[in-house]
């Protein structure tokens, strides 16, 4: 159960430009590649608004510590569910269906070790909705930030309650692989990845990405734990300057010795973060009837900008038990 953090750590957190996620340059960069995914019929008008889609794209990472309820639409602790058990698989335990779930766990234990791939389905929903009722705030809103937890999903360490290493004396790990490893090497990534495609069951989907996250955890942990018994210990770190402040950060050698074991891995991640995104955006509007964004009043974006201010997105509180987690 990770989300209960102390009001100090979060400051910790906040006053180091540090990120419990990609980090804000890659939910940003992710979102706005999503936008070349999409076919003709949806491009110009996510194209047109982009910088909205980049900017918001963190909305859930401000409200994360302040929202009760929004922690634990970020992560999964899948591993917890095999309780130390060794060659488990708790993809084989735990089931998809969110009934199901909670029938065979509880629901109080399934949003303390986190809902991700659950959340996820029903955002898409929400987006659905969004087209079909042609409202653009929310069209917007909801593909922004729709796209945050599908690119979280991507990160092998969202799926472990070893999520930032503290069970393996490698803490740090988390803002290392998700956050100063696409800073300093993503500008080399290659993000030509198609065009998006539809999902018959975006539940499936989000469940599918989730294990191909988890599957490369070993890697994460292992690789990091055995540069770091070989690489010499005073060259590990160095310090940079970020805004007002001196940050201690993985130093650029050590970075580039754990990227280079990684062989591809974050950039993979990173291009599935990008395909995922546009493809569950294409589905909520094919599922909304393909309607005609061409048609769509342009929003007065400072209205946008103070409804996001006001309207702090709380969870509901039966969110979790509407029928379209089962889709």
């Amino acid at each position: 159960m990770r989300f209960k953090l102390t009001t100090l750590l979060v400051l910790l957190v906040v006053n180091s430009g540090g990120s419990t996620t990609w980090g804000f340059y890659g939910h940003k960069r992710i979102n706005e590649l999503a936008v070349y995914t999409l076919p003709d019929e949806m491009f110009g008008f996510y194209k047109k608004h982009v910088d909205f889609l980049i900017e918001h794209s963190v909305d859930p990472d401000k409200r994360r510590y302040g929202v009760e309820g929004e922690a634990q639409r970020h992560f999964i602790d899948i591993d917890y569910y095999c309780k130390g058990e060794p060659h488990c698989n708790p993809f084989n335990l735990v089931p998809r269906r969110w009934y199901d779930a909670v029938a065979k766990y509880s629901e109080d234990t399934l949003q303390a070790y986190g809902i991700v791939p659950w959340h996820i389905p029903m955002m898409k929903e929400r987006l659905t909705k969004a087209f079909i009722d042609k409202d653009v705030v929310r069209i917007l809103r909801t593909s922004a930030e729709l796209g945050h937890y599908v690119a979280d999903a991507h990160v092998p360490l969202h799926t472990t309650e070893n999520y930032n290493g503290q069970m393996t004396n490698q803490n740090g790990i988390h803002g290392f692989w998700e956050s100063r490893l696409p800073e300093l090497f993503s500008e080399d990534y290659d993000f030509f990845v198609g065009k998006a495609k539809y999902s018959e069951s975006p539940l499936n989907f989000a469940w599918d990405f989730v294990e191909d996250s988890h599957n490369a955890l070993d890697s994460v942990l292992n690789f990091e734990k055995q540069l770091n018994e070989s690489f010499p210990k005073d060259q590990k770190y160095s310090f940079e300057e970020r805004g007002r402040a001196i940050t201690q950060v993985y130093s650029a050698e050590y970075s580039q010795a754990y990227h280079n074991m990684l062989n591809g891995q974050v950039e993979r991640r990173m291009k599935s973060a990008v395909i995922d995104v546009g493809s569950l955006w294409y589905t909520a509007w094919v599922d909304a009837g393909q309607p005609n964004l061409d048609e769509l009043l342009d929003p007065d974006m400072e209205k946008v900008q103070e409804e996001i201010i006001s309207e702090i997105d709380v969870p509901e509180k039966n969110d979790l038990k509407k029928r379209t987690h089962d889709n």
